[in-house]
């Protein structure tokens, strides 16, 4: 479980195919002897585990392993190295919660449509797949790229986010412009909602 609030930006150093899964090594300034093997990091809003970790020269070095769901519906398979990733470590008890309850588990890849800088903030135009806009509300959150935001409209399958110089500066997301792809994962409590609807 994680709350969207980004702690470092780490590094690809390397992507290596294992049949259907690829081990990525990703470079990090938590301290090694503080990442436990097995331990859950939201990379880009994807929780990944890992599986080795040492440290290199002055910074960390961990390694995960994404398996073909995972490639196949996040921006995990798109990853090279020199890619920038946001990184989260797992919430612990006691831990402030100042984003929202994240999962780690991504929904899917929604796609910057534009944006608008202005003041030192940004304003971004998401599309999210349309099978995902329901779960979208104006004043709700959303998760992207690992970040927790608050949406501000919704039109369709599209919402705008407004970020501000803080968060442009502290994750990747001050990188991103038109027709750049983001991870996506809806508000857990929205899809339960919809899903007690149902019934």
């Amino acid at each position: 479980m994680f709350t969207g609030i980004v702690t470092d930006i780490g590094e690809i150093l390397s992507v290596e195919p294992r049949g259907d899964l690829k081990r990525l090594r990703i470079a990090c300034s938590y301290g090694a002897d503080s990442i436990a093997l097995g331990a859950s990091i939201a990379n880009s809003g994807v929780c990944l585990t890992v599986v080795a970790v040492a440290r290199e020269v002055a910074r960390t070095v961990f390694d995960v392993d994404a398996a073909a769901e995972t490639l196949a519906k996040t921006t995990v398979g798109r990853w090279i190295p020199g890619t920038r990733v946001n990184l989260e470590r797992a919430l612990r008890i006691g831990d402030e919660l100042g984003g929202h309850i994240v999962t780690g588990h991504v929904d899917g890849v929604a796609r910057v449509v534009s944006r608008d800088d202005f003041d030192g903030m940004a304003r971004f135009w998401i599309e999210a797949p349309h099978e995902l806009a329901r779960f979208i509300a104006r004043k709700g959150s959303v998760a992207l790229d690992g970040v927790s935001l608050t949406v501000n409209e919704v039109e369709g399958d599209r919402f705008s986010i407004l970020l501000i110089p803080h968060t442009l500066a502290v994750t990747t997301l001050g990188a991103r412009g038109a027709g750049d792809a983001v991870n996506i994962e809806v508000d857990m409590m929205a899809r339960y909602a919809a899903r007690l609807s149902e019934k």
